[in-house]
């Protein structure tokens, strides 16, 4: 038989909103850190879809059993919801979902059994044959809950609450879990795929970078600047590459590439110069480095042109994922005030680490 719904089925999104809403009529859940998944279930028969409709099933098979004893065996359903792989020390660890996106199946496989990933569902598009997608999303919840009674310590349900209060905890205590924020969906709401729906509360800091280097746009080489390359200092004294910002209009692009023009020269003693002929030497090899071209960037240009690290900016982040910033930062501001020497990640806020055990009690 055919799945209740034939993929693809693009995922319902969530908008950013500043604060967390209040009133009757929303439910709270956790904003998890990890690949948007939806899976298709008919009997013996599972597909795992990934956010942008690809199919996510070679790169997790220690989720294949699990899934397919959820419900029982006759079962037939889809689910909505989030990939993680938790570390040892009870948070989140995106880097390591990152490296399951791997060619070889042994490699796959062998990081599967170093730290086996999780299944967290969220919303029930179908169930037992039945589509639920024109359905509130608080009858979409029930299903979910009685469906999900007994799965195995891999696939979870996640948290929800009608407490703001409770959600505003979430917010506050789990950051260091490696949780994302919070999601807020309205209890009457259909699932609507594709559309931004729901609402999303994430953190929001600031931060005084060095812009050490830039990419070129992908439509105009030359004459268009992509992205910024930015740099904290660590207390070794080395400037550790964080992230890129790219928030830009194309008329801001092009007027970038005069204004960082001066600062392109006399790059020689360059402190990511090590970075620039490791990267160099790779391409050679055939290798890749952390950054380079993956699955999921393929065809994107990723070489990069150093600048001398005097200009500072300050960006909006969300969180750091190790040492870098887990998005894309927002820019905001030039600052001309701040001495390079000054952007070190001791400006940051330190998050206390969670457990994500306390999540689920």
């Amino acid at each position: 038989m055919p799945f209740p719904i034939e993929p693809p089925i693009e995922p319902m999104l969530a908008r950013p909103t500043p604060s967390i809403p209040e009133g009757p009529g929303w439910i709270y859940e956790p904003k998890w850190d990890g690949f948007r998944a939806l899976v298709f279930r008919d009997r013996s028969e599972l597909y795992i879809q990934s956010r942008d409709l690809r199919p996510l099933d070679r790169y997790f098979p220690e989720l294949l059993d699990p899934l397919l004893a959820v419900g029982g065996p006759q079962s037939r359903f889809v689910l909505d919801g989030e990939i993680v792989i938790a570390h040892a020390d009870g948070g989140l660890d995106f880097d390591a979902l990152l490296l399951r996106i791997h060619p070889a199946s042994s490699r796959v496989r062998m990081l599967a059994a170093r730290a086996p990933a999780s299944f967290v569902a969220f919303d029930c598009l179908a169930d037992a044959g039945d589509d639920l997608r024109a359905t509130p999303f608080e009858r979409r919840r029930s299903r979910l809950e009685r469906l999900m009674a007994g799965a195995a310590a891999s696939v979870r349900l996640t948290p929800s609450t009608t407490d703001p209060v409770v959600a505003q905890h979430w917010f506050e205590a789990f950051e260091g879990a490696g949780l994302d924020g919070v999601v807020a969906k309205r209890s009457d709401e259909p699932y609507a795929p594709g559309k931004r729906t729901m609402s999303k509360i994430k953190h929001a800091r600031t931060a005084d970078c060095v812009v050490a280097g830039f990419r070129w746009h992908r439509n105009g080489p030359g004459t268009l600047i992509g992205s910024l390359l930015l740099g904290l200092w660590n207390d070794a004294g080395d400037l550790q590459h964080v992230g890129v910002t790219s928030s830009f209009t194309m008329a801001r692009r092009a007027e970038l590439v005069g204004f960082l023009e001066p600062y392109r020269r006399d790059v020689d003693d360059h402190p990511w110069r090590e970075w620039a002929l490791a990267e160099a030497a790779a391409a050679e090899e055939g290798r890749r480095l952390p950054g380079a071209t993956s699955r999921w960037n393929r065809g994107k240009d990723l070489s990069w042109e150093p600048l001398r690290p005097e200009l500072v900016c300050e960006v909006a982040f969300d969180h750091l994922q190790g040492a870098r910033f887990r998005h894309a930062a927002t820019f905001r501001r030039w600052r001309p005030d701040r001495s390079p020497a000054d952007c070190r990640y001791d400006q940051l806020d330190e998050t206390p680490p969670a457990l994500l055990a306390d999540l689920f009690g």
